[in-house]
């Protein structure tokens, strides 16, 4: 029996976009290569809200988020986490030599501006990371606020973290001054995985023009010049079949209307959180509750990977904590193509389960 997925990642894939990476085969250095990748470009554009520069990655987010912290990086990196995901980038940053400090905030919490203008008056930071939705914790953090802090430290990158958000919540890249804007294929934007993208700003490649030592597969610099020198191309075989895919839901998420997908997002995320509210409790602060995914504390001490057994029997899977909060959290996903029906469909089905 297939389990439909209310999981942070992979999501349900609609058949018609599965249907377009059967798609033939053209030639990656071809013409039609090149068009193709505009035309996302264009797209993707729109849906960041910015007129800088697209790069795709055949890999998942953390390619591209590995490769930004190296590529722009000149002297120290601010990593904040909210979680394990914002660990996981000071990782990257700790395992490619670049120097970098951890800025943790207590699980459930999230970056607080204030934090950040602490950390930036030092003067010992050139690039700031901030994870914008923590799928371990169900933590939105506050861009707008946090943007605003930046543009006091104009000589700072801002790197953002949007793989479970983009598609979800409203990202105004140009507006926030974010300067790299990261997300991938099986979030919100509703595909399988394998394909990662960001924007990326000028004065980012500028900035990472000074860094010696980027890499190779995810230099910045490498990738940016290819797109703009060698019509739209990439140094490496990229996944044509992602991209045929992704230029179509592209489409689909514009022709749905961004605001009216935003909302259908946020109102997903208000049903479930009303429910948990009534039957256990919230993980994340109630100030900056994600519209993608809801961490819920597990107050009756379910066994999740039993509740998962039952769900399976009757086609749903949710997803257990992670991390630190495994098994004293669980997580309902709300994203991409999930309709309020489906959602509904779902807690119906964990009401009869439980018994609530």
């Amino acid at each position: 029996m297939h389990k439909r997925l209310f999981i942070p990642g992979p999501v349900e894939v609609r058949p018609d976009v599965l249907a377009h990476m059967s798609e033939p085969m053209i030639g990656h250095r071809s013409k039609d290569a090149s068009e193709l990748q505009k035309r996302i470009s264009d797209k993707l554009r729109q849906l960041m809200y910015t007129q800088n520069e697209i790069l795709l990655s055949t890999s998942s987010g953390s390619g591209l988020m590995e490769g930004a912290v190296r590529s722009c990086t000149r002297r120290r990196a601010a990593i904040f986490s909210i979680g394990a995901f914002g660990d996981r980038w000071y990782k990257m940053a700790a395992s490619n030599g670049v120097p970098a400090d951890l800025i943790q905030s207590e699980l459930g919490s999230a970056t607080t501006p204030e934090r950040v203008d602490q950390a930036l008056a030092t003067g010992l930071y050139d690039v700031v990371t901030i994870t914008h939705n923590e799928t371990a914790t169900g933590v939105a953090n506050p861009l707008a606020e946090i943007s605003d802090v930046m543009k006091r430290y104009p000589d700072v990158l801002l790197l953002v973290d949007a793989v479970s958000s983009l598609g979800g919540h409203k990202i105004e890249a140009d507006k926030l001054g974010i300067d790299i804007l990261i997300s991938s294929s099986q979030k919100c934007l509703g595909l399988p995985p394998g394909l990662s993208l960001c924007s990326v700003s000028e004065r980012a490649i500028r900035a990472a023009e000074q860094v010696p030592h980027r890499g190779l597969y995810f230099d910045f610099v490498e990738l940016y010049k290819f797109v703009k020198e060698k019509n739209s191309q990439y140094p490496s075989t990229p996944s044509l079949a992602h991209m045929f895919a992704l230029d179509f839901q592209l489409d689909r998420i514009l022709a749905e209307g961004l605001d009216r997908r935003f909302e259908r997002h946020s109102q997903m995320a208000r049903r479930v959180q009303g429910w948990a509210r009534q039957h256990f409790a919230l993980f994340a602060d109630e100030r900056y509750l994600s519209q993608t995914v809801t961490c819920i504390r597990n107050t009756r001490e379910l066994n999740i990977p039993e509740l998962n057994k039952t769900l399976g029997t009757r086609g749903y899977q949710i997803s257990d904590g992670y991390g630190a909060v495994k098994g004293l959290t669980f997580r309902i996903a709300h994203m991409a193509d999930t309709t309020l029906q489906e959602l509904d469909d779902l807690l119906a089905c964990l009401d009869d389960v439980l018994q609530l």
